[in-house]
């Protein structure tokens, strides 16, 4: 039987007049990986605050490990790891002697043990003698993790946790939330459609305070688009869409190049293949274009 570990029922959060989340709910289960994804202003950090009780919710429930976020805060915490948006820290604190103090706080069964490991599984070794606030911002970010890691959470719920890092530090901390989520239910906001891709299972899109849409990124391409998507390309730099081809809806790239769009089920690659052969045309290049998950995202948050 499959384990909800995150439960979120008919939430809302009015402040004042504004409804930033609206009546929204989903689940997240043992093991997942979910990608919590929407334009800025969307309700995702609003949504994250109250699973983690820093919010209390208008209306609905929110519960973690059938804990009751506001009712039963401190046993959420006790299961939860949490990264905000703006990591907070003690600049002026070196690493370990932050992580200790933190695990003390906690009152985290032998310490500095737990330190080692958190230090370890996070990379922070070569930097754990180092005062936080001459970090590099990956590192910080590590820091934010392993201070998330202390108390050994079954939960990770991280806001946007590779924002304004560099292209080498948000594939390091990609690797490490991939390798987080082989033992750990994760709950991670980015705007990163490349890191949604390759680190999650599933995807919650939420717009305007409300969900639009949830799924395997996959399932979403294929609902999202009535269409599949091929580029045919020939040696012979035939200019304009050829009469051949005319069946379909085409794109064209340049001569003797174009993109060809069929029904949602329609391969189209052997016709194809074969009105080459017919025509004798040179055939370069015969392939499925994957739809970006980018072109999902934003048709359904701009509504185009």
């Amino acid at each position: 039987m499959t384990e909800t570990y995150i439960e979120v029922k008919n939430l809302t959060k009015r402040f004042g007049e504004q409804i930033a989340v609206d009546n929204i709910t989903f689940s997240v289960n043992k093991g997942e990986v979910v990608g919590f994804l929407g334009p800025n202003g969307a309700g995702k950090s609003t949504t994250m605050r109250m699973l983690v009780g820093y919010y209390i919710p208008t209306d609905g429930v929110a519960k973690i490990l059938g804990y009751d976020c506001i009712e039963q805060s401190l046993e959420v915490r006790k299961h939860t790891g949490y990264l905000p948006e703006n990591n907070p820290l003690y600049y002026d604190m070196y690493v370990k002697e932050f992580l200790l103090f933190m695990a003390y706080s906690q009152k985290i069964s032998k310490p500095s043990q737990r330190l080692k490991e958190v230090i370890d599984l996070t990379g922070l070794g070569p930097e754990q003698h180092k005062q936080i606030g001459h970090l590099s911002r990956g590192y910080k970010q590590r820091v934010g993790l392993a201070h998330a890691l202390l108390h050994d959470p079954e939960v990770l719920i991280l806001d946007e946790p590779t924002s304004g890092l560099d292209p080498n530090q948000v594939i390091e901390i990609r690797n490490l939330i991939r390798e987080l989520g082989k033992e750990r239910t994760i709950l991670l906001s980015t705007h990163i459609m490349q890191e949604v891709e390759q680190v999650c299972s599933r995807v919650i899109i939420i717009n305007k305070g409300r969900i639009v849409a949830d799924g395997d990124p996959a399932h979403l391409k294929k609902t999202i688009f009535s269409r599949r998507k091929f580029r045919l390309e020939i040696k012979e730099k035939i200019k304009g869409t050829p009469q051949v081809l005319r069946k379909w809806y085409v794109e064209p790239i340049s001569p003797g190049h174009w993109f060809i769009y069929s029904s949602s089920e329609e391969d189209i690659r052997p016709e194809l293949y074969e009105l080459c052969v017919e025509n004798n045309w040179t055939l370069l290049t015969l392939v499925e274009e994957e739809q970006p998950l980018e072109e999902v995202f934003h048709k359904l948050t701009m509504g185009s």
